[in-house]
């Protein structure tokens, strides 16, 4: 039984948890691969990745290329000595790099593979309507996501559950299953199963202003998903109008109420407190929402401030 050296590379808060786990199950890190550094905000000040933040708290051997072929850079991977690499929402690795540990290098996928391979599976889950999802390790290969399968763990979505909520679920799952991968492969043990490619396979897209946007002409348990699915980051979004004035307005909680109505579709309908707007099979009352320049506010807050004219509506 050969001992773990293991590179990981990582970016985002998905990752620093699997991360930590590795650590916390005694195995051994020799280094870290993140992003650079960049602006963000509206100050535009340096910003270091949560995988960054945590490599610096644990003293981590540190690296962030900006060119995964760079001979320097290579070099410096090949000198840590590692016979492993552990990939957790990364970015796609030239075969150079991948295929350099003598164990190969396994990825992380929040989803049961080979369905949502791409940049955004827990959101695709919930927008989907999926009622079950779950985490695979795979070793990587020159493709995205469709590599040889090593295990997987299933989890239940509940029918309010958000992106966010889904997100921490599945890291902790994550966590379990890359634990359980490390022991397998340094045991000799690890089994893998091949992805079997069909037509009915889901993809993961990247998430964009289009996609994001809301349809208030489909079906409302369709419009509930998809601002779940996208909460709390980057959010569903409309335009609403009233009076002459229009605002892009971001959506992050809202529930689907069946009902028979004759009500233009996309007609915004206030109380004090509420706030529903008719789609063809019942309202979206929304929860939470968030105006330009104002904070993201629970709708009775909203109401609170503003009124809005029998002729409102969102498009």
């Amino acid at each position: 039984m050969e001992k773990l050296r293991i590179v990981f590379m990582g970016t985002p808060e998905f990752a620093v948890g699997i991360l930590d786990t590795i650590l916390n199950t005694n195995f051994e890190v020799v280094g870290v691969i993140t992003a650079p550094d960049k602006p963000a905000g509206r100050g535009q000040k340096i910003k270091y990745s949560a995988v960054k933040e945590y490599a610096l708290e644990k003293n981590l051997k540190l690296l962030q290329p900006t060119n995964l072929k760079e001979e320097a850079f290579l070099t410096e991977l090949k000198d840590l000595n590692a016979n492993l690499q552990v990939v957790v929402a990364f970015r796609m690795l030239p075969k150079v790099v991948w295929d350099m540990p003598k164990f190969g290098t396994f990825n992380l996928h929040a989803s049961l593979l080979p369905n949502y391979r791409g940049a955004a599976p827990i959101n695709w889950a919930i927008i989907n309507g999926e009622t079950k999802t779950g985490v695979t390790t795979f070793f990587i290969d020159d493709k995205i996501d469709t590599g040889a399968m090593i295990l997987s763990k299933e989890v239940g979505i509940t029918p309010d559950e958000n992106a966010g909520q889904l997100h921490d679920t599945l890291m902790h799952l994550g966590s379990q299953a890359v634990a359980e991968t490390l022991e397998l492969i340094q045991n000799g043990k690890a089994e893998t199963t091949l992805q079997v490619d069909s037509a009915e396979i889901k993809t993961a897209y990247k998430l964009n202003k289009d996609n994001c946007k809301i349809d208030w002409n489909r079906p409302g348990k369709e419009i509930h998903n998809q601002i779940r699915g996208l909460s709390p980051y980057p959010a569903a979004w409309s335009f609403f109008s009233d009076n002459g004035q229009e605002w892009n307005v971001k959506i992050y909680e809202a529930k689907f109420i069946a009902q028979t109505h004759a009500e233009t579709i996309g007609k915004i309908i206030t109380t004090k407190k509420e706030m529903k707007i008719a789609v063809s099979d019942g309202y979206i009352e929304i929860i939470q929402l968030q105006f330009p320049g104002k904070k993201n506010l629970k709708t009775s807050e909203l109401l609170n401030g503003i009124s809005f004219g029998t002729n409102a509506k969102a498009f």
